[in-house]
């Protein structure tokens, strides 16, 4: 083959894998819904069960409902008749994927899930199938071809699968309404949890936070601002609630307009009004955008009362190595 050749059959593939996909969306009916419902309303797990390609599949399925709050696991139909099957609650919801429908493994663990009551989905292309017959319901995952000539090779048909699984996965982590703070709750390391870190993680609270109040003499809130090394200090009044905030450069514009008398002012002389402030619960990389939009180093978290929590520091952020 020639470079050509090699590239116009990569596209090739990709054609017919994107035209499979791309088919499967006017083949969604009442069937996808009452599959949405199901899993939804489930109070226990989805077991996913597949073999060979259609077994790869039915791994990643699971995984991405797990990840998107659905509990999942993969149960391989084979293992399942010498002990696994006890796995399995009568709870449960199961989707077999099986693009021919008639997969001996699967079909022989039929009589066990009707027996104990187990409600079955299966992904499959033929809906007259065995493994169709006995399902509760039937997602339709027939394509038109296979990206390999022969037509041997589960290639577009895994593909579409797999796309199924996904299109589910979403639909019900939308209907639970599963969200960011619940997808970082699952995904706390790697890069994904780096970048769902909340600002509460990363802030400094209690004793860190350079805190004075309105009347405090400049002199005061110089040591403060050292002392703490955060390039800021927070102005509060009794109860809290933050009336202010005194930066490193307020101080020097301070100094420029007072000279000499500059220390006989007190916090509420130089203190900054209405400072930007973020919530806690708010991601990380939210503080950065602000941070780096404002060109400032520093914000506060406060409450909706307008109490003070803490502060984040773009070192903070910088320290992560999630930009």
């Amino acid at each position: 083959m020639t470079k050509k050749d090699i590239i116009q059959t990569g596209k090739e593939v990709l054609q017919i894998e994107a035209k499979a996909v791309e088919a499967l969306s006017s083949k969604l009916d009442e069937n996808f819904v009452k599959a949405v419902h199901l899993i939804y309303r489930t109070k226990s797990r989805v077991i996913v069960t597949g073999i060979g390609k259609s077994g790869l599949v039915g791994r990643k399925i699971a995984a991405t409902l797990a990840s998107c709050g659905t509990p999942a696991m993969f149960v391989h139909p084979a293992e399942a008749g010498h002990g696994d099957l006890g796995m399995i609650l009568r709870e449960d919801v199961i989707i077999a994927v099986s693009y021919s429908g008639e997969t001996r493994e699967i079909i022989d663990l039929l009589d066990f899930i009707k027996r104990i009551g187990v409600k079955l989905i299966c992904i499959t292309g033929d809906k007259n199938s065995k493994i169709a017959r006995y399902s509760d319901i039937v997602l339709e995952s027939k394509v038109e071809k296979e990206a390999e000539p022969s037509g041997l090779v589960p290639t577009a048909s895994s593909t579409a699968a797999l796309a199924l699984g996904d299109a589910l996965a979403i639909a019900v982590m939308k209907k639970k309404g599963f969200n960011e703070r619940d997808f970082a709750f699952v995904h706390p390391k790697g890069q994904i949890g780096k970048k769902l870190l909340r600002v509460e993680t990363l802030m400094h609270k209690g004793q860190e936070i350079p805190c004075v109040r309105p009347e405090t003499p400049m002199g005061e809130v110089i040591e403060e601002m050292t002392q703490k090394k955060l390039g800021m200090t927070c102005v509060v009044n009794p109860e809290k609630i933050l009336v202010g905030i005194i930066t490193d450069g307020d101080l020097r514009r301070m100094l420029r307009k007072y000279k000499e008398a500059a220390l006989q002012k007190t916090a509420q002389d130089c203190m900054t009004l209405n400072p930007v402030t973020i919530d806690k619960s708010d991601l990380a990389t939210e503080a950065l955008n602000i941070m780096e939009k404002r060109k400032i180093t520093s914000l506060v978290i406060k409450n909706k009362g307008g109490k003070m929590e803490g502060i984040i520091h773009l070192h903070d952020l910088w320290r992560t190595e999630m930009f």
